[in-house]
């Protein structure tokens, strides 16, 4: 795959385009939760997955210091706002361990984004929602080109280029001015998903793990769980 024959894809994409896109099935978030909850897979509970970069990750360790999770104007630990990717890792006598590739966001003890707040309704919200990642900002929907995360979506625009997930929110009526306002996320998710990508190419080198160890390849270089860099 040529990663800068796409990422030029990505920086070609139409926002104009996707928003039409996204007008045309319309979307509105429920506070619902699913897309920010562990759910049951085929095999049993499935924690909640969602891609982070470096940097959103340390937006996040500032903004998670400033909510109900963290102590006021402290910022959080790396892994308490993010963990390795599952993708790749095993399961040895002393815990996952091995290489994989890029960030998930931190999970509690019952699958869910730990910054995840949820009420008696049923329904929630994000505790960092300013600085939610992209892959948060633009759910339900993804762009689908190689070297992005494609995760199984329905085809919105006649292209197959705008994917939709699924989700209770879709179908409800969106503002012309919100459909560009994802759309714009959702570009420039697409165009950071493919710099990442060519990032985590480039800086690769792979490291001899012993048992109960996990290191993280992310475009930065190689990193432990706690965020720091394996020399």
């Amino acid at each position: 795959m040529d990663l800068d024959a796409e990422l030029d894809r990505a920086r070609d994409l139409d926002v104009s385009e996707l928003a039409d896109a996204i007008e045309s099935i319309g979307f509105e978030c429920t506070r619902c939760g699913a897309c920010c909850k562990g759910y049951e897979g085929d095999d049993g509970p499935e924690p909640h997955t969602a891609t982070v970069f470096p940097d959103e990750v340390r937006a996040l360790q500032e903004a998670g210091g400033d909510d109900s999770k963290g102590e006021s104007g402290t910022p959080m630990e790396w892994r308490d706002v993010a963990r390795p990717m599952p993708y790749g890792l095993v399961e040895g006598d002393d815990g996952p361990e091995g290489e994989t590739f890029e960030w998930a966001l931190q999970t509690t003890a019952c699958g869910d984004c730990r910054f995840y707040e949820g009420d008696d309704s049923g329904r929630g919200a994000c505790q960092v929602h300013e600085d939610r990642p992209l892959i948060c900002e633009t759910y339900p929907f993804s762009v689908a080109l190689g070297g992005t995360s494609q995760p199984m979506g329905e085809a919105v625009d006649e292209e197959g280029v705008v994917r939709a997930h699924e989700c209770e929110g879709l179908g409800r009526d969106i503002s012309r001015a919100d459909a560009e306002e994802l759309a714009r996320a959702l570009k420039e998710r697409a165009v950071r998903e493919l710099r990442e990508a060519r990032g985590v190419t480039d800086a690769y080198e792979s490291v001899e793990t012993g048992p109960g160890e996990v290191v993280v390849h992310d475009s930065e270089g190689a990193k432990r769980p706690d965020g720091t860099r394996v020399q």
